[in-house]
């Protein structure tokens, strides 16, 4: 098969690039510091992870706050029965306000 003469001379260009030995000066932007880390990369690291230990301590009491089961469970009165009408929703929101810190935060 022969090829035309347009299309010898990208492939006969393409050849020699590949070609060229890699102390001709251009290392493709791989200097002699290429793949060494620095001081500023570990300190880096270092505050990714104390962000992380933060972030896992903040999820783990979150997590414990949250109740075993989401099941709605009638509020009883003082005698043992439920209140008629009430779930006690009402006087929950009301203690949860007052335990709320002043940007609603729990203490």
């Amino acid at each position: 098969m022969m090829l035309p003469a347009f299309a010898t001379v990208p492939v006969l260009t393409g050849a020699a690039a590949l070609a060229q030995q890699p102390g001709s000066g251009d290392n493709g932007g791989q200097g002699e510091d290429f793949g060494k880390s620095s001081p500023v990369g570990l300190l880096l690291l270092l505050l990714f992870f104390i962000a992380v230990v933060f972030l896992v301590r903040s999820m783990t009491k979150h997590l414990k706050r949250v109740p075993a089961s989401f099941d709605e469970q009638p509020a009883e009165d003082a005698g043992g029965k439920p209140a008629e009408g009430d779930d006690g929703k009402a006087e929950q929101e009301k203690n949860d306000r007052a335990e709320a810190g002043p940007r609603g935060e729990r203490t």
